[in-house]
C-alpha cells in the first residue's frame, strides 16, 4: 500500500484494524517459498503474518522502485530475500510456491497470467483487472494451470462485517430490501500510476470492489443490474483519477443498493477512511460506522450497539489452510471473479452512461 494508507485505520480500534494472533503456528505440509512482486497494496495482510507460518519463507521481492524494495528488504523478514525489478527475471531465477503480486494494477493481470505460466499460487492485489478481457485471461490461465488464486479483499474477515453476515443469516432483519455502503478517504500523496488511467483502472474498481465484496457477503443478495456516475472535481494534478463516484444496483429480488465513494475526507479528520455499510431488511436495519460501532435496531427490540462480536480473521491464513490443508476457503474463486467483474461493468456504466447488467 502507498505510505500514506499504512497508518490507516480500518476498523474502530487497533484491536480490530489486525486480525488476532493465532495461538499456535499454522503448520504447512511443506516448505513454502513465497515472492513479493510489488509494494503497492494491502502487503500488510501478508508480511504481518509471516510469523504465525514458519514454512512460509519470503525469498524474492520484485519492483521498479528501488527506493521502496530498499526498504521493504531493511525489514527483518525480508533481510535475505533476493532483490528483483523485473518480475520476468524473478519468475525464471527462482523456484517458487507462491507469489503475492502487489504492484501497479495496470500491471497485475500480466504477472499473474506469467505466474499462472509456471503454476506459481497467487495472492494478487485488487482489482484482478483493470479490463474485462484480461479478467477472462486470468480464469482461463487459472483453470488450465491447476493453480489457487485469492484476492486481498480482506475487509469480509473483520469482526463487524461477520457480525453483519450472522445477523442477517439469522433472520433478525428479515430479507435485505436496501443496501447502503461509502467509502470516503483522504487524497493525501498519490502516486504517480494512479493519476493516469492505463496504470490505475478507475476509482469504482480499485476501491469499489472492497465494498460490492461486503454488501454481496454480508446480505447475502446479488447484485444484477447497475448504473454509476464518476467525475474529478477540482485537483487538477490528478489528472485521470476520479475523486467522486456514486453507482445504484438493483438487487436480485428487486430491492437496491447504493455505493458512493470519495477521495474528499478533510485531512482534519481523525481516521484516513470513513467505511460505512447500511442493510436494511423487512424486520430490521443493522449498520457499520467507524465514529458509533455495529447498531442494530428491529421490530421487536429498540436500538442498540453491538460489541459482542466474532473474532477477526486472516485472509492470507485462510488461503494457506485452503490450500495446503484442504479447508474451504473463506472467499471463494467465484466471489473473487463475480466482484471484480461488477466492478468493471459499473466503470462501464458510468463511461457509457447507461444502465447495464451485471
Amino acid at each position: 500500500m502507498h505510505k500514506s494508507l499504512t497508518r490507516r485505520t480500518w476498523l474502530t480500534g487497533a484491536a480490530l484494524a489486525a486480525p488476532q494472533r493465532a495461538a499456535e503456528p499454522v503448520r504447512l505440509p511443506h516448505k513454502v517459498r513465497l515472492a513479493l512482486i510489488g509494494m503497492e497494496g494491502h502487503t500488510g495482510e501478508i508480511l504481518s503474518h509471516l510469523s504465525e507460518v514458519p514454512d512460509v519463507e519470503l525469498v524474492a521481492l520484485c519492483d521498479p522502485n528501488a527506493k521502496a524494495m530498499a526498504a521493504m528488504a531493511r525489514r527483518p523478514y525480508a533481510a535475505h530475500a533476493r532483490q528483483y525489478t523485473d518480475y520476468r527475471r524473478l519468475l525464471d531465477a527462482e523456484k517458487l510456491e507462491m507469489a503475492a503480486v502487489c504492484g501497479e494494477n495496470g500491471t497485475r493481470a500480466e504477472i499473474i497470467l506469467a505466474c499462472a505460466a509456471r503454476r506459481v499460487h497467487v495472492v494478487a492485489e485488487k482489482p484482478l483487472a483493470t479490463e474485462a478481457a484480461d479478467l477472462e485471461r486470468i480464469q482461463q490461465a487459472v483453470r488450465e494451470s491447476g493453480i489457487r488464486l485469492t484476492c486481498l479483499l480482506p475487509m469480509r474477515f473483520y469482526p463487524p462485517y461477520l457480525a453483519m453476515r450472522q445477523i442477517v443469516r439469522a433472520g433478525e432483519i428479515g430479507e435485505v430490501a436496501q443496501i447502503g455502503a461509502q467509502k470516503s478517504y483522504k487524497l493525501e500523496q498519490r502516486p504517480d500510476w494512479m493519476r493516469h488511467h492505463a496504470s490505475f483502472g478507475g476509482t469504482i474498481p480499485y476501491i469499489g470492489v472492497h465494498m460490492v465484496d461486503l454488501m454481496r457477503f454480508t446480505s447475502g443478495r446479488e447484485l444484477v443490474e447497475t448504473v454509476a456516475f464518476q467525475s474529478r472535481v477540482g485537483y487538477p494534478e490528478l489528472r485521470d483519477m476520479e475523486n467522486t463516484t456514486a453507482t445504484l444496483f438493483r438487487l436480485d429480488n428487486g430491492g437496491t443498493a447504493a455505493l458512493r465513494m470519495d477521495y474528499l475526507r478533510p485531512e482534519t479528520a481523525p481516521t484516513h477512511g470513513d467505511d460505512r455499510l447500511r442493510l436494511a431488511g423487512t424486520k430490521g436495519v443493522v449498520e457499520y460506522q467507524e465514529a458509533s460501532g455495529l447498531t442494530l435496531i428491529t421490530a421487536t427490540a429498540p436500538p442498540r450497539r453491538i460489541t459482542d462480536l466474532p473474532p477477526a480473521r486472516s485472509l492470507f491464513l485462510d488461503f494457506l489452510e485452503s490450500v495446503y490443508h484442504g479447508k474451504p476457503a473463506g472467499l471463494s474463486l467465484e466471489d473473487i471473479y463475480r466482484v471484480n467483474r461488477i466492478v468493471l461493468v459499473a466503470r462501464a456504466s458510468a463511461e457509457q452512461r447507461r444502465i447495464l447488467p451485471t
